[in-house]
């Protein structure tokens, strides 16, 4: 037996005083009855059984009162399993961790911006499976496809460019590692959403972009940085910027054309990212959640318990319904 609201137990104090006002209410009746009615005249106005009549009629009140605060707590036994299936898309977020996503063209660096955004993201979420892939000069999986939003931000927290020593760009790659998050055995919604300056070492992003699209998998880029490009601040006890061979300073680009081509060869969108959420808005609740039809990404059974409430209702309306009829005046003689 199980109770949905136990806390109204503490009614139960009620019945005690209950039980002691109606001990009181009897004495005190027997003692005013004494007092004020002859021992002649009370037999005529009360039948023999009254004293054991107005007992039972107090047991019954003390019973009702009871099932009633019993009703309240929510009494429950006996269960039937529920298939409980949920209804998401898979969403595998790729983002860049690489040395040039310190750059400062968008405050407080680009990182930074991409960490927010993620964030964002995982609040406007609802039902939908996360999974989190970053890459510099390799990548990895950091965050399995799941629905544990407060793990997925907690891992997100700690993501910084020392994370892969690895130096480097190696788009494509990342998108492979995005593919393989995928669970391939479940045809279920897929989508990956990118978050990159675009810088590309490796030069194979189009070419894993065109598996993701042969798989259903649909990428979503953002774009972070600015067209100009700005200057790689040096990390550790170093000050200044990067510089080449050359010994100039090396500016990051925001190679926004071939962001456009990734999220095109997949049927995906590419957006600049904006201060506010114009951007996920854009990605998420017009193309991800609107245009991908959800398809059941979780299946689990839960145990339902039946309610029993309804039946110390009755016994207490059964009781109540005693309590009235019983009359403890003596019935007339019929003539």
């Amino acid at each position: 037996m199980r109770f949905g609201q136990p806390e109204y137990f503490h009614l139960l104090w009620l019945c005690v005083g209950l039980i002691l006002f109606l001990v009181w209410t009897e004495r005190n009746r027997s003692r005013l009855t004494a007092a004020f009615c002859d021992d002649r005249v009370l037999p005529k106005l009360l039948d023999r059984q009254a004293l054991k009549k107005r007992k039972i009629r107090n047991i019954l009140a003390v019973l009702a009162v009871t099932c009633l605060i019993l009703a309240l707590t929510q009494p429950r036994w006996g269960f039937k399993w529920e298939e409980l299936r949920q209804e998401g898309v898979d969403i595998v977020v790729v983002l860049d961790v690489s040395r040039s996503m310190l750059a400062e063209d968008i405050k407080p660096n680009r990182l930074e911006r991409a960490k927010r955004k993620v964030k964002d993201l995982i609040g406007m979420l609802a039902g939908d499976r996360i999974g989190l892939v970053v890459f510099a000069g390799t990548s990895y999986l950091q965050t399995p496809l799941t629905l544990d939003y407060a793990a997925a931000e907690m891992f997100l927290g700690i993501i910084d460019t020392d994370l892969i020593p690895v130096p480097g760009t190696v788009l494509g790659q990342a998108i492979r590692t995005a593919v393989k998050a995928f669970p391939d055995k479940r045809k279920t919604a897929k989508a990956i959403i990118l978050i990159t300056d675009g810088e590309d070492h490796e030069g194979h992003a189009l070419e894993a972009a065109k598996l993701a699209g042969k798989k259903g998998i649909k990428i979503f880029a953002i774009g972070i940085g600015r067209e100009l490009g700005a200057p790689i601040p040096q990390t550790g006890q170093k000050s200044g910027f990067e510089k080449d061979e050359r010994g100039e300073v090396v500016l990051s680009k925001l190679d926004e054309t071939g962001l456009q081509k990734i999220a095109l060869e997949t049927g995906g969108i590419y957006v600049r990212s904006v201060t506010g959420d114009m951007d996920l808005s854009k990605i998420y609740l017009e193309n991800i959640s609107r245009k991908i039809g959800k398809k059941e990404i979780k299946t689990a059974r839960r145990k339902i318990w039946q309610e029993r409430f309804q039946w110390f209702v009755l016994i207490a309306l059964i009781c109540l319904a005693g309590e009235f009829l019983i009359n403890e005046r003596k019935t007339k003689p019929q003539t």
